[in-house]
């Protein structure tokens, strides 16, 4: 079974998007708080950039920048690559793999409607080769050979 991402692996989901112009001890702290690894960057809805886990040891700590006075605008990822809703969960770990992504932002047209990570299609591709592997028992298991 081939899982989309929406609504297999996203639904509902409560984004966590602060602007440009937000610090990062803001993003630091919606992480913490949110136990997430990133954190999109949006206006109005529409995704301007993402800022990651990666980005704050690369792009301030090790930069030596100040994260009350830095701004995301100046050290998020712009202009992401991105997802669509109808993308499946394996065409996302691809590009997550060739690229090395750990998350990427799920768009609807303009409009921002989630984001996946390596963790969420772990889980997903778990769930399909364990229902992989009950199918193949019940068919090995279950074939009606010596019943009767």
């Amino acid at each position: 079974m081939q899982r989309r991402i929406v609504p297999d692996l996203v639904s509902n989901q409560t984004l966590a998007s602060l602007p440009p112009s937000a610090t990062v001890r803001d993003a630091t702290r919606v992480m913490t708080e949110r136990r997430i690894g990133a954190i999109l960057v949006a206006v109005d809805g529409r995704l301007q950039g993402i800022f990651t886990e990666r980005d704050v040891l690369a792009r301030v700590v090790a930069a030596g920048l100040d994260p009350d006075n830095t701004v995301l605008g100046g050290v998020m990822t712009p202009n992401p690559d991105t997802l669509a809703p109808n993308d499946t969960a394996l065409e996302a770990l691809r590009k997550m793999n060739e690229r090395g992504y750990r998350h990427l932002p799920v768009v609807d047209g303009e409009r921002v409607v989630g984001i996946v990570s390596i963790r969420d299609l772990y889980a997903v591709v778990n769930h399909e080769l364990a229902e992989d592997l009950q199918q193949r028992e019940a068919f090995i298991f279950d074939t009606g050979y010596g019943s009767g």
